[in-house]
Order: structure tokens, then C-alpha cells, then sequence
């Protein structure tokens, strides 16, 4: 039967992040947000925290046209959705606010969590318009100047057997030196696909994904205008802004904080380092290790490399570079550089209103190092939200935990132990009891023999605790033995943990960090956003079940 999108979805069940995973920065965030309130601009548990948000970045000068005139272009080349449009028209309006995410630029969409965070930043956008009556847009940031193309070449996803199956592409001229928006989709794009097809059940969506999923990765369509459309495809239908940081033209907007940066070189990495510092003296982590001659910029003339500040010297590579002419290039031509870790979210929040930005836990960590970075550059920090997260199962996996009981978590084991475990406590109490009498009273004769043998010939002790070992292993085994026979008798219970623990932990690893965006789409069609978006929960805190 084809899904219909407008099936309401089942209510989700929620699991406390702290019985669940986490750092303890991201867990003390969430719920003790005071132990790191130095560090962020505010908790957004607190409406007070939303409205002086809000207030900051409407009050904060922009160059709002141009970056409609920006968005246009890009949005139009991509053939976006109107709606995607249409908030891109809305964010011209001095009083509109944003509400950011990104992620990089994956094969076929990267894994789950990129839609979960689009999704969490468009509902929250939603929400915050209502509530606060302020115009709200969402804005996704296309992450496509990282030169890692193993990081975003390949995508899993799960064939008929629930196995994981990966599709790996080779990049264009530059792969792996470049950054990845100028890397660009060869012929090999077309095997990939034709890989991905092939391992993807079979369901009624299979045709339509294949020529979306054709539609955008292309060969001569570059990694970041790919990943763009289909973002643009799932997203655009929510008014969600796709925005490509790796285009040229958008650069100019960023040159006022490059040129900062070279005024005072390695000032924006000492003080992210100086939080790191006091991050870590409070017990937390330093998600980024500042080199100290990091300038935060890239130098983009040839691939990707870190303009450094050393002994009163600037530096690409090992070239000396004269800081005169570095100022003159980067005000020249702005498209030449690009910020680091440290310097891009403060790009971000240069260009766009944005008043909170949707992260993922090891964005939630480094953006903790850059609160004084924030105020240097005179950009005002935003929220940091983090991102929904959950895992989608079926009625049969559902109607399994809830059967027996069993927490989410423990499934993670790549073997059958916690399987072993229920089936233990679901034995006859007289089998149990039986069992451990035949222990205790093999120990008991054991023990009296072994005084008595001690009194006659102690060589023979050897003889009686071996004795002892034996049966104590041939009893553990009869166990073993009866387990089996229980979970021969539950044979469709056994497939039913197996199909639960292989589809939320794919290869021990979190369904939403491991499975790939074209699997979903494969397997729920036009339902999986709309019906996704429904279901999400905004609360914080918690991890998700869902079913959809």
C-alpha cells in the first residue's frame, strides 16, 4: 500500500539523553546549562535568552540585499522550490530572523542526522515565528570548502538482508586537495548509482528516488551543487534556504572579518584557545587543538591551504608571504581565502540575522571556544540548539522492545547477550531453581570429599577440584544447552531481535549516523519529510523513537 503523507504518525517515545549517550559537556548543557553559560550566549531553555536574541540580530547591520541578490542566484540555478524562494525574498525584511544549521556536502544526501537537523532548524523556525511574532526564515548552510572527500564520498545503506552496503564515488581533478564544492562529479557517478540501486530493496518508491537521486548527482554537476538540490528537493518544500558557502560571489560578504584576521593575526585562535583552556580546567573537553600559528584562514589560491602567522611572518605552505600584499589579496579578492573551523561560524552569523544555530554534539563542543571570538569580530553570537535526535523503527521493532522490555540501547551489541539474557529470566522457575539445586549440591559433596580426601592422601585434592571443575563446566553447559532450546522455541522472537538490533544500530553504529538519506527515501517515499517534520519532537533532552 503506498504511504500517504498525511497518516498521522505514531506518538514518538522518549529516552533521557543521559540513560542514552552523550559527552558530559553536551549532556551539562542541556541539563545544567549554568556550569557553561560563560561559554555560550545564552540557554535556550529561557524565552528571556529567545527575545534578547532576536533583539540583537535585528539590531546588528547587514548587507541584507546583497545577500537576497546572493540567494537568488544560487536558488535559481538549482531550480529550488518557490517556497525555498520565498523566504529568501522574507529575509530581505529588516525585522527577519534565522535560524541556522549545515552540514557537509555528502554522497546522496549524507546520513540520516543532516535531515534531522534541517528539520529540527525549520520547526524551530516555525515555532519561534508564532511564538515571538517575529518573521523567521531557516537557512542551511552547505558545508563544501573542507577538502576531505573520503569523508563525504560514500554512503551505506541497508540491501534486502539488513546488511550495510556501501556506495563509494571517485571524485573529479582535485579530490581530496581541493575543497570538495570544486570538486566535480565524473562519469563514475553513474556506476555509483547504478551500485545504489542495485543494493536498495525494491519498494514502490525505487523509480521515482533513482531518477531524483539521478536528477541531482550528475556527471559536471560539482559535489556541493548535487548535495545542494537534494537538500533543496527534501528541505525547499518547508521554505528551508540552501545557501552555498563555497560560492565565490559570496565571499565579499565575509572580507571585513579576513581582513580582521590579518590585522591581528593569530588573535581569533588565542582566544578560542584560551576557551579550550578553560573548558577543559572545568572538566569538559577541547573539541578544537588550536595550532599557534593558525590565523584561522585558508588560503584558496592552489587547493586548501592554512595561511599560518609565524615569527612575524605570514605563510602558505612554506612560502613567506608579505603581509601587505596578503591584506591587499584578501580585500582584492576575498574569494581567495577561507575561514577555519574557528572563523566559519562567524561567517555564518555575518551574513545571515541568525539568532540560533541547530547543532550536532561536536559543533555544540567548538562552538563553546568561540564566545570572545564572537565578540572581537563584533558579530552577535547566537543560541546553540542542539540538534533532534532519534531513531526510525517499524511496528515490528516497536511491538518488540515493548514485548520484552528491553531499553533501546542495549542493542547495540553486535551479538545476542542481552537475547540470551531475557530468555534466561523467562525460564520455568522450577527449571531455575532445579538447576542451581543441582549446583549447590555438587558443591556440597564436592567440599565434603575434598575434607575428607585432605585427611586420607591431600595428592588426591588435585584429583577432587578437578572433578569439581568438570562438572562445574558440564552444568554451565546444560545451561547453555536449555537457553538454546529456548530460543529454538522462540525462533520468530529471534528474528524479530535480530531485525531490531540490525535496523537501529547498523553495524554497532546509531541508525541516524550510519544509514544514508536515499535509503529512507527508498523506503518511505514523499511521506518521509512531512510525516518526519509531524513526528519530531522540539523538546531537548531526550532520544527519540520514532515511527513513521
Amino acid at each position: 500500500m503506498r504511504s500517504d503523507s498525511t497518516t498521522q504518525a505514531a506518538q514518538p517515545q522518549g529516552i533521557d539523553l543521559r540513560h542514552w549517550s552523550g559527552s558530559r559537556l553536551s549532556l551539562d548543557y542541556t541539563f545544567q546549562h549554568e556550569r557553561l553559560a560563560r561559554f555560550y550566549a545564552g540557554d535556550p531553555a529561557r524565552p528571556e535568552a529567545w527575545r534578547t536574541a532576536i533583539a540583537r540580530a535585528q539590531a546588528h547591520p547587514r548587507q541584507r540585499g546583497a545577500v537576497v541578490t546572493l540567494l537568488q542566484a544560487q536558488l535559481a540555478a538549482r531550480q529550488a522550490p518557490e517556497q525555498a524562494r520565498a523566504a529568501v525574498v522574507k529575509l530581505g525584511d529588516p525585522q527577519t530572523v534565522a535560524i541556522v544549521t549545515g552540514q557537509q556536502a555528502g554522497l546522496f544526501g549524507g546520513p540520516l542526522y543532516t535531515l534531522m537537523k534541517g528539520l529540527t532548524a525549520a520547526k524551530l523556525a516555525a515555532d519561534i515565528e508564532a511564538q515571538y511574532r517575529v518573521p523567521c526564515v531557516t537557512v542551511f548552510w552547505n558545508h563544501a570548502e573542507d577538502h576531505d572527500w573520503d569523508e563525504v564520498a560514500s554512503a551505506d545503506v541497508l540491501d534486502g538482508s539488513m546488511a550495510l552496503a556501501r556506495v563509494t564515488v571517485t571524485g573529479g581533478e582535485g579530490a581530496g586537495r581541493v575543497p570538495v564544492g570544486r570538486v566535480t562529479l565524473t562519469g563514475d557517478v553513474e556506476r555509483a548509482l547504478g551500485e545504489l540501486e542495485a543494493a536498495l530493496p525494491p519498494t514502490e518508491f525505487t523509480a521515482d528516488v533513482r531518477d531524483q537521486l539521478r536528477g541531482c548527482y550528475r556527471p559536471g554537476f560539482g559535489m556541493a551543487e548535487a548535495f545542494g538540490r537534494l537538500i533543496d528537493l527534501l528541505l525547499g518544500p518547508l521554505g528551508v534556504i540552501v545557501f552555498d558557502g563555497s560560492d565565490p560571489a559570496a565571499k565579499p560578504l565575509a572580507a571585513p572579518l579576513f581582513l580582521r584576521v590579518i590585522d591581528h593575526p593569530g588573535h581569533t585562535s588565542q582566544l578560542a584557545a584560551a576557551a579550550a583552556d578553560a573548558l577543559v580546567a572545568q572538566g569538559y573537553h577541547a573539541q578544537v587543538v588550536v595550532q599557534k600559528d593558525a590565523t584561522a584562514l585558508f588560503s584558496m589560491r592552489a587547493g586548501r591551504e592554512p595561511l599560518r602567522y609565524r615569527d612575524g611572518q605570514f605563510l602558505i605552505g612554506d612560502t613567506v608571504e608579505d603581509g601587505a600584499a596578503v591584506r591587499a589579496e584578501a580585500l582584492a579578492h576575498p574569494e581567495h581565502f577561507s575561514p577555519n573551523v574557528l572563523l566559519r561560524a562567524v561567517v555564518q552569523d555575518t551574513v545571515f540575522p541568525t539568532i540560533a544555530y541547530v547543532a550536532g554534539p561536536s559543533e555544540l563542543a567548538y562552538l563553546g571556544q568561540l564566545k570572545d571570538v564572537y565578540a572581537f569580530h563584533e558579530t552577535p553570537m547566537p543560541l546553540i540548539v542542539p540538534r533532534a535526535t532519534g531513531t526510525l523503527l517499524d511496528s515490528a521493532s516497536l511491538r518488540f522492545l515493548e514485548r520484552t522490555g528491553l531499553e533501546l540501547r542495549t542493542l547495540q551489541a553486535q551479538d545476542e547477550h542481552v537475547l540470551n539474557q531475557w530468555l534466561d529470566a523467562q525460564l520455568p522457575p522450577t527449571l531455575e531453581q532445579a538447576l542451581q539445586d543441582l549446583g549447590q549440591v555438587a558443591a556440597d559433596r564436592l567440599a565434603a570429599l575434598l575434607g575428607v580426601v585432605s585427611g586420607f592422601d591431600p595428592t588426591l585434592e588435585g584429583a577432587v577440584k578437578s572433578t569439581q571443575g568438570r562438572i562445574e563446566h558440564e552444568l554451565s553447559g546444560l545451561h547453555a544447552k536449555i537457553i538454546q532450546a529456548a530460543k529454538r522455541r522462540h525462533e520468530t522472537l529471534r528474528r524479530q531481535f535480530a531485525h531490531a538490533q540490525q535496523l537501529a544500530f547498523p553495524g554497532g553504529h546509531p541508525q541516524e549516523r550510519a544509514v544514508s538519506l536515499a535509503w529512507y527515501m527508498n523506503r518511505f517515499g514523499p511521506a518521509l519529510v512531512p510525516r518526519l517534520y509531524d513526528a519530531l519532537p522540539l523538546e531537548s533532552g531526550k532520544h527519540w523513537l520514532l515511527q513513521i
